[in-house]
């Protein structure tokens, strides 16, 4: 019995030993592994030497440059299944993505899911996909899924097609069509309309409204350089459940909804620079309910604004987005990327400032906002890269004093993989940066920065950070 053991134990060694190896050197043909993350520490040195804070604007997220961003981590595993002889051409592959994060702003390793604020634990991906079934070159998913397209990188801002969300799709050559099912039991969100109270069973309960978003992509290919995306949106909302006794519900029975996007998108690829770069222009204009989305993100299911409630719709409801977007690797020592975003939206109100939504809750119920800016990477070595960022951003918030912000960025950067690459990863940065705000940002505290140190004109930020890239 005692041989046994020990040859357990060391049985059990070896296997925690090779685990450890194959994790880093060796390939599974049925398993990957991939991740994003960035994991840190930083200062403001306000109120005696206090943990940093985004310096961007509210209500724009990392729209402003997104150095300063908090601990976050995505591990994306990914199983794969081997098709039948004859359909090797056939890829099936079922997904998760597994995300956490710490909501206090605190430090990742300081923090725990018992900690006030602490570390929240998500999975925005499960999902199943199967690509070229039967060599017929049709593509099919079901589940959760991150589905969508460009990504202004410096900002980290999914604009034009973020259809992000659970339902399912089907894509052939290409065409790409998906239905997402969105629905919402959050009825302290300012966000109308999703949530509405349902009492049939006698007792008062959260009940699900249900949108439908059903979308469709096409590309076409108009030379070897230039390639136009179309993109068409239709969303629905139904009524309230029939069964609902009105007279025992505080709110009116609403009427169902719809919404309805168009969107275009010219990618070109650049002549006269190394390979690689790009320009994408991308416009797209939201009605009634698909006029989302705020707050940096650009899904279109996020109504935004209030409703008409005389009419119980958001019938002039609109948003319209403009996104520019460059990368030019300019020589083997430069690359430098751009952006210009311009957003405008207004609910169904007719108001611009502050209306009532469907619960009495207060919303603005118009916005604009504008920012641009540019990131310049000089590889001075095959180690050794500098990044320097320029941003301005603006926003309005219905008709209250318009609130921006100016700042500059300088991060020394060791790339220990030696490819003087843009996309180059892990990153050891030293990031320093500091923002001038305007008076009306400075009253309000409109930054995650100034509500923690107050009324400041000038916002610091100095960190260490580590960022990386893991494809499977």
């Amino acid at each position: 019995m005692k041989q046994i053991i020990i040859a357990l134990l060391l049985l059990s060694s070896s296997a925690l030993s090779y685990s450890q190896i194959m994790y880093q050197n060796v390939t599974n043909k049925n398993l990957s592994l991939g991740s994003y993350g960035r994991i840190g520490v930083d200062w403001s040195f306000a109120e005696g030497g206090a943990v940093g804070r985004r310096l961007n604007l509210s209500n724009m997220g990392s729209i402003g440059g997104r150095l300063e961003e908090q601990d976050y981590l995505e591990l994306v595993p990914a199983i794969h299944f081997k098709p039948a002889s004859g359909y090797d051409s056939t890829i099936i592959n079922v997904q998760f993505r597994l995300a956490a994060y710490s909501q206090s702003l605190s430090l990742i390793g300081n923090s725990s899911t018992s900690s006030l604020g602490g570390l929240t634990f998500a999975l925005p991906e499960i999902y199943a996909e199967a690509q070229n079934i039967a060599n017929s070159g049709v593509n099919i998913w079901i589940g959760a899924r991150l589905y969508r397209g460009a990504d202004a990188h410096i900002i980290d801002h999914f604009y034009f097609n973020d259809h992000s969300g659970q339902g399912f799709g089907v894509e052939y050559k290409d065409t790409r069509f998906c239905a997402l099912f969105v629905s919402s039991t959050d009825t302290t969100s300012s966000l109308p309309p999703y949530f509405y109270l349902n009492i049939e069973s006698g007792t008062p309960s959260a009940a699900l409204r249900q949108r439908l978003v059903a979308t469709i992509e096409h590309d076409l290919h108009l030379s070897d350089k230039h390639m136009l995306t179309l993109l068409g949106e239709y969303h629905h909302m139904g009524d309230l459940d029939a069964n609902a006794d009105d007279d025992e519900v505080d709110d009116p029975d609403y009427p169902s909804d719809f919404g309805f996007v168009f969107g275009a998108r010219l990618t070109s690829k650049l002549k006269g620079y190394k390979p690689g770069g790009f320009h994408k222009l991308a416009l797209r204009y939201g009605a009634r309910i698909a006029n989302g989305g705020d707050g940096g993100v650009s899904r279109t299911w996020l109504t935004f604004g209030a409703p008409d409630l005389d009419k119980y719709d958001f019938s002039g409801a609109y948003s319209i987005s403009v996104v520019d977007e460059l990368l030019l690797n300019i020589n083997t020592d430069h690359s430098l990327s751009a952006y210009a975003v311009y957003t405008q939206s207004k609910g169904g109100a007719n108001t611009k400032g502050l209306s009532k939504t469907y619960h009495d809750q207060e919303v603005y119920n118009f916005k604009r906002e504008f920012a641009i800016g540019c990131r310049e990477t000089y590889y001075i070595s095959d180690i050794f890269h500098l990044l320097s960022e320029a941003h301005y951003a603006h926003r309005t918030d219905g008709e209250e004093p318009g609130y921006s912000m100016f700042k500059l960025s300088l991060a020394p950067t060791i790339s220990p993989i030696g490819d003087r690459n843009y996309w180059a990863r892990p990153h050891f940065r030293f990031v320093t940066s500091v923002a001038f705000y305007n008076d009306a940002a400075t009253e309000d505290q409109y930054s995650p920065y100034l509500q923690f140190v107050g009324q400041k004109d000038v916002g610091w930020y100095f960190g260490f950070k580590a960022e990386w890239f893991l494809w499977k």
